[in-house]
């Protein structure tokens, strides 16, 4: 009788699909700053990822024009579907400057903040696969937005850390203004999962 519709389910089912497009998009992105160097075919498997991505967004979008009744509000599904969709455009972005900037490995504190990311990026993955039942899995839904503000309070703390050493050890300009801004754009990923955190704690506050 409190089952979901097929149309409510797909919702669902999409944000599953995007929310693992993420993920796959951020080990791919972690596996990459292990490497010396950033190929071609880097760029285009994180392209993909971005393909694929946009596709899920429209098909959402497309769903939300056409169903009558949805299972959150509309405004808040919208707004779910694009910031999603957003990960996946800073990791590509991300692999896109290292290879234009034709960059050496990364260091340690730049791999560890990747790595912040991809750990939000499961918590943003475990948030949504809750939103199906939210009405009783408010708590776990919360909780993964509370682990997320202490992965971007981490990834402040390193990226400000990393940007020190930087300017300390670094005698290149040249190299510094590469990884600075490189830097500055993975910090950018994390203060996105944070606003994703922010939009899943006012969604469940409808639900109270």
């Amino acid at each position: 009788m409190f089952g979901l519709s097929p149309k409510e389910d797909k919702f669902y089912q999409l944000f599953a699909q995007s929310t693992e497009i993420i993920a796959k998009s951020l080990k791919r992105l972690e596996g990459i700053m292990q490497q010396d160097s950033v190929s071609a075919e880097d760029a285009a498997q994180m392209h993909r990822f971005e393909h694929e991505a946009d596709n899920v967004t429209a098909k959402i979008l497309e769903r939300l024009n056409s169903t009558f009744i949805t299972p959150l509000d509309r405004e808040d599904i919208y707004k779910l579907a694009q910031v999603l969709d957003d990960i996946v455009d800073y990791s590509e972005g991300t692999v896109e400057r290292m290879l234009l900037y034709r960059t050496g490995k990364p260091s340690l504190g730049t791999q560890e903040l990747v790595h912040l990311v991809g750990l939000a990026a499961e918590q943003i993955q475990a948030a949504f696969s809750c939103l199906g039942h939210i009405h009783y899995k408010k708590a776990k839904i919360q909780a993964a937005a509370e682990e997320i503000y202490h992965l971007e309070c981490a990834g402040d703390k390193l990226y400000r850390q990393e940007v020190a050493r930087l300017f300390e050890h670094e005698k290149d300009p040249i190299e510094i203004i590469k990884w600075k801004e490189i830097l500055e754009h993975i910090e950018s990923m994390l203060d996105h999962c944070e606003s994703i955190a922010d939009l899943l704690k006012s969604v469940v506050l409808k639900y109270d």
